[in-house]
């Protein structure tokens, strides 16, 4: 399907999206748990409740280092009419319910099968995971003007009892993104793991304040339904009780750790990876200068890329947050990850890795400037000593 509009000069500019079908891997994506437990019941193998894992983590970073990255636009005139297709606008909406039926039929195999330990664990896990990739549907449909995306959001969010998200990403980490007032930018020798204890917390915090302040402008007290903090826990709270009312008390153990998984495993990784030692810079007013596209780590890998919807075009999205996935840009000169977001988060796992391969970078991109750094506070010393040398040699050879 080409689209064509006309560019200042009076001249055609034609465009046809080459993955446009390829998109409609996102609705595959959630259902992966699903298609698991069918497996394992068919096989009798249990390795099938860790399949959605070992895609994730080995077969999807292998797809992303055999196809080619694309880095490639489409013509800004084409926009607008790229942005109201609305195939494009229905795939995040119709992958909201896609997490709702993967979270209650996982929960009927565990609660309904005779399912040893191991297997609960891949499967709660997997439900996880994919749980955790609905916080980034619930991220795309959040940063939309509609009454219906934004409802969807907050519903979508609900699954994973992350419904916070709604109000922190959008009025709090893309307001502070690349500062160290940002519990959702991770600093230079900073690992994941201390990262998820400042993050975690950091953000509920904020958007409670948030939301809070919201209401009180308006006359209002924080405990209201008007409360859009408190509205996706409207829907997590029943869910969950539901469940466990349904199948048993084992749904605790499962719904807590794909819970767990989802926050820490997707969407703290994310931040973490997403603009790890970046900052921007203080203006002499003592504001921050405005967000650029390079205060975040970017990556054109296809695969990943298919499956989150674009996100790991952050650069652009961080500059122009609205613009919707199909439309989001690669820029040059931009900080690159070696690969993308699944192996990415599986190398944060392991700090000495992260760090072996993330901060050379980072210095690089610094041209060994470490006051243009995101740096953990009181290590400075000691990242400069340890990489600064090496991260001269990066640059040179980047």
């Amino acid at each position: 399907m080409s689209i064509q509009a006309l560019n200042p000069e009076g001249q055609i500019v034609r465009y046809t999206d080459k993955r446009r079908w390829l998109w409609s891997l996102s609705l595959l994506w959630p259902l992966l748990p699903v298609i698991s437990c069918v497996a394992a019941a068919k096989t009798g193998q249990a390795v099938w409740f860790w399949a959605t894992w070992i895609i994730w983590y080995l077969i999807v970073p292998v797809i992303d280092h055999l196809l080619p990255a694309d880095g490639s636009n489409p013509p800004p005139e084409v926009v607008p009419t790229l942005d109201a297709d609305w195939y494009y606008r229905l795939l995040p909406m119709l992958t909201v319910p896609i997490h709702y039926i993967t979270l209650i039929y996982s929960a009927w195999v565990i609660g309904t099968g005779d399912l040893a330990w191991y297997s609960i664990l891949g499967l709660a896990l997997s439900v996880g995971l994919v749980n955790g990739i609905a916080i980034n549907t619930g991220h795309e449909l959040g940063h939309k003007t509609t009454d219906l995306e934004r409802w969807l959001a907050k519903t979508v969010l609900a699954v994973v009892g992350y419904g916070h998200f709604f109000i922190e990403h959008n009025k709090g980490h893309h307001k502070d993104v690349a500062t160290p007032d940002d519990p959702a930018s991770s600093r230079m020798g900073e690992n994941i793991y201390g990262f998820a204890c400042r993050e975690i917390p950091g953000a509920m915090r904020r958007a409670w304040r948030s939301e809070k302040a919201r209401l009180e402008r308006c006359g209002k007290g924080p405990w209201t339904l008007q409360n859009e903090v408190l509205q996706p826990l409207l829907i997590t709270v029943p869910l969950y009780v539901g469940l466990t009312v349904a199948f048993g008390w084992v749904m605790l153990p499962y719904l807590a750790l794909q819970m767990i998984w989802g926050w820490f495993g997707v969407l703290t990784s994310a931040n973490y990876i997403e603009h790890y030692g970046l900052l921007r810079q203080k203006r002499d007013n003592g504001r921050f200068e405005a967000c650029q596209p390079y205060h975040s780590w970017n990556s054109n890998h296809v695969m990943s890329n298919l499956i989150l919807f674009n996100l790991q075009r952050h650069s652009d999205h961080h500059a122009n947050p609205t613009r919707r996935y199909q439309s989001l840009r690669n820029f040059e000169h931009l900080p690159e990850y070696p690969s993308g977001y699944p192996l990415m988060f599986l190398i944060a796992l392991f700090p000495p890795l992260w760090f072996a391969v993330m901060n050379p970078r980072v210095v690089a991109w610094a041209e060994g400037r470490f006051d243009l750094i995101n740096i953990r506070p009181g290590y400075r010393a000691r990242l400069e000593a340890r990489w600064g040398k090496r991260g001269g040699n990066a640059a040179a050879g980047a």
